[in-house]
């Protein structure tokens, strides 16, 4: 890797960033300020970022410089999302912004060891290179993209590693969300632990 990212994560390979309503999961319809890294090993075929695997291609960004920029939105959350966020040191970046007074929430894949401060942490585990089991006490929501009828064994799989108060959801993959949105519902009637996560951002048209 010619980036020569600094271990101690003051610089971050930024792909881009944002101010949005969180649009999935359990936060949905709050306003957050979206910090997306770049770099991802995991590999999802149906991934909507793909652009974000390379993190040569995103510059390395001052966490000073990203969390001044968060600071200046009325929202107090930021989500840091990727790409696979956990590849890097994560301590700085989320002290500085809890000193702020933000709240920091992390989507992650769960693939690499945990690092920062978190007020939410959604777990997203991929099939293509499985979650730490470290990591699964920690969140305080499992969310399990599902793609075909095989996706719910693998989901339980997970839903047994997490914490008793970890919220749980099933959410269809956009591609595929006409075939599998039907199961899901059946799903979770049938198991009422789980919840339905929808991308209500694609609905909305909000980026």
């Amino acid at each position: 890797m010619a980036h020569q990212i600094p271990e101690d994560g003051t610089l971050l390979p930024l792909m881009e960033e944002f101010y949005t309503i969180q649009g999935e999961g359990f936060n949905t319809g709050k306003a957050a300020y979206f910090i997306r890294l770049g770099g991802c090993d995991v590999g999802c075929h149906w991934c909507d970022v793909k652009e974000s695997w390379d993190a040569e291609l995103h510059p390395l960004t001052l966490s000073d410089d990203i969390v001044a920029k968060a600071n200046t939105f009325p929202g107090k959350a930021v989500v840091v999302t990727g790409g696979e966020p956990l590849i890097y040191n994560l301590d700085y970046l989320t002290k500085k912004l809890q000193e702020k007074g933000i709240l920091t929430f992390i989507e992650t894949s769960g693939a690499y060891p945990l690092s920062g401060s978190w007020d939410w942490i959604c777990l997203s585990p991929k099939k293509f290179k499985a979650p730490r089991p470290d990591i699964a006490p920690f969140a305080n929501e499992l969310k399990v993209i599902v793609f075909n009828k095989s996706d719910f064994e693998w989901a339980e799989k997970y839903a047994e590693m997490v914490g008793p108060n970890c919220k749980l959801y099933l959410q269809p993959e956009w591609s595929k969300a006409s075939t599998v949105t039907p199961l899901i519902i059946a799903y979770v009637m049938a198991n009422p632990k789980w919840e339905i996560s929808l991308q209500t951002h694609k609905f909305l048209n909000i980026p």
